[in-house]
């Protein structure tokens, strides 16, 4: 099968949902993982950087977005916890004090309304059919998912019955910070960070995407699609540590755009396919996972700025980092949408 061939892809797959879709588990502080690019050759670290930097924007966490009086600050976030997010929040709480809105992909009203969905509706998550997933998987790769779930602490009983691809955006995540996360109930990154020093100064808080959008995300795929997927995870599960550490580091760092080539590389390195169908399977899900909610977060996001604008006030953007980049990354987009975007270095004090 020619996903089976392309199972070292999902690692792609996996960092775009780690940094990019709302976390609906986490960790307080970060677990512990080998950075995978410590190992990369000299060479191809070089060929790697060159194509991140051919993206625009491609570096840099923190930025403004200027336009007439309307004034956007955005921040690329990390949905997990690092103790190095404390920073980012004294950094960007002063001007969230005095922001017209704090806009974040999914906000508190949002997270209840999902949990209140999957109470009311177990469809959403697992299906309705029954246990179907070890007779449509196959015996070896039923047992390999069975392992890494109940690694990442849900009983294969209750796995079967899961939908596959919440089971593969499941894969992706570390156990450690599954673990933790159902210790502390909490993801502990700088978006809830975020969005606690908003409640704390009474800013109001605006979610870029209905509660919803998880589901959407996937909603085209097929089942044999949704299966192909869920078997590309299993080969990474047992490294999702490695993984999580290697995207951190590199989130820190502010490179943020090397996360995603030093996957594709690795894919054209590994995956057994030529360079053009990894490329061709990459851009797919950066399309489905970033570029398509990018064009949709743009009207939002214009209409809070010109709103706080008129108050003398700007608006705060917090969202996952790898939507900052590239031609149809949210910087780019307000860029050809007439808006001057540079690097931001903090608030001038008063």
């Amino acid at each position: 099968m020619r996903m089976r061939r392309a199972r070292r892809v999902f690692g792609v797959v996996a960092a775009a949902l780690i940094a990019c879709v709302p976390a609906v588990a986490g960790a307080a502080t970060a677990c512990a993982g080998r950075d995978l690019m410590a190992d990369v050759p000299p060479a191809r670290m070089a060929e790697m950087q060159a194509a991140a930097d051919a993206v625009p924007f491609s570096r840099g966490l923190f930025w403004q977005a200027k336009k007439g009086e309307a004034r956007i600050i955005l921040a690329g976030t990390y949905h997990f916890g690092d103790d190095r997010h404390d920073a980012a929040v004294t950094r960007l709480r002063p001007v969230i004090a005095r922001a017209g809105a704090l806009l974040v992909e999914a906000g508190p009203k949002e997270e209840a309304r999902l949990a209140e969905a999957l109470r009311a509706d177990p469809a959403l998550m697992a299906d309705p059919a029954g246990a179907v997933l070890p007779g449509k998987l196959g015996r070896a790769d039923w047992h390999r998912l069975a392992a890494a779930m109940q690694a990442r602490g849900v009983p294969p009983e209750t796995a079967a019955h899961l939908r596959p691809w919440y089971l593969a955006t499941m894969l992706g995540l570390s156990p450690c910070m599954l673990r933790q996360a159902a210790e502390g109930g909490d993801t502990g990154g700088l978006d809830h960070r975020l969005i606690a020093a908003a409640e704390s100064e009474g800013t109001p808080i605006r979610a870029l995407e209905p509660w919803d959008t998880l589901f959407s995300v996937f909603a085209g795929m097929t089942p044999t699609e949704q299966l192909d997927m869920l078997r590309a995870a299993l080969p990474q599960a047992e490294h999702a540590d490695d993984y999580a550490t290697t995207l951190t580091e590199a989130y820190f760092s502010g490179n943020v755009w090397l996360l995603w080539e030093f996957g594709r590389y690795d894919a054209y390195d590994t995956s057994g396919l030529s360079r053009a169908e990894v490329d061709k399977l990459t851009d797919l899900t950066r399309r489905q996972l970033m570029d398509n909610r990018n064009h949709a977060w743009i009207a939002p996001l214009t209409q809070a700025a010109q709103a706080a604008a008129a108050q003398g006030k700007p608006v705060v953007a917090a969202f996952g980092a790898l939507h900052l980049p590239g031609e149809a990354g949210v910087l780019r987009l307000l860029e050809r949408d007439g808006w001057q975007v540079e690097p931001w270095q903090g608030e001038a004090p008063t």
